[in-house]
């Protein structure tokens, strides 16, 4: 029930955004460069106690997009997901040309003999995987906007399928939701203090691992409800 009411308030956010951005004629983000070259760095906003750069776009399930081309789509996992995910053993990713569709499976992580899918954020076929993440997973962890992409999309439909994601005060108040709800449920599975560590209350940032201490099941639940899969 938890999940459809902030689905449901995220689609109303959305709708705004859908018809402000019409009216104020918003540009789509684009990167500049094609791809494995590094992806540009900039300051990025810090939401909740995570990173949330604004040349990206967001699908609520926490992944994110970025157009290389009119039809060249990147795309990655943001940093609450590799927080939340921590030291992962492993990730699957889909085969070279494979048709992947937005919201639905994009990948599978491994953590502790557990495994939880994660979606898409924009529909087409496979154009390249990030092997380096498949050979070093912590990648995903340590740098979740740049080498720790996970792979490329070409996408027929890109610019529809950009209007269905988040970006600049919708994404921050998502990831900022996010936070908030991650740590109510957290909280009572500690005796301790707050587990996610200083929030953007007081302009810190989250633990890099802020569920290492929870029983594997326990974790499988909250990612499944936080990446929508």
């Amino acid at each position: 029930m938890t999940v459809i009411l902030v689905l449901l308030t995220f689609a109303t956010f959305l709708l705004i955004d859908h018809f402000y951005s019409r009216k104020h004629a918003a540009v789509q983000p684009a990167l500049q460069v094609a791809g494995r070259e590094p992806m540009p760095r900039m300051a990025p906003s810090l939401v909740g106690g995570f990173q949330v750069p604004d040349n990206l776009r967001y699908h609520p399930g926490h992944t994110w997009a970025l157009s290389e081309s009119p039809s060249l789509v990147r795309v990655g996992m943001d940093e609450f997901a590799a927080k939340l995910n921590g030291k992962l053993e492993s990730i699957t990713l889909p085969q070279r040309g494979q048709w992947v569709r937005q919201g639905q499976k994009i990948c599978t992580i491994h953590r502790d003999g557990a495994a939880v899918d994660m979606v898409s954020p924009i529909e087409g076929s496979v154009a390249d995987i990030n092997d380096a993440v498949v050979r070093k997973p912590e990648l995903i962890h340590s740098d979740p906007y740049g080498e720790g992409w996970l792979l490329t999309v070409q996408s027929p439909d890109a610019k529809t399928n950009f209007r269905n994601l988040l970006g600049g005060g919708l994404a921050r108040w998502w990831t900022e939701e996010s936070a908030s709800r991650l740590q109510k449920k957290m909280i009572p599975l500690f005796a301790s203090a707050s587990p996610l560590g200083a929030l953007a209350q007081d302009g810190g940032v989250a633990v890099d691992d802020v569920i290492a201490q929870l029983p594997d099941q326990q974790w499988v639940g909250l990612a499944k409800e936080f990446f929508l899969s």
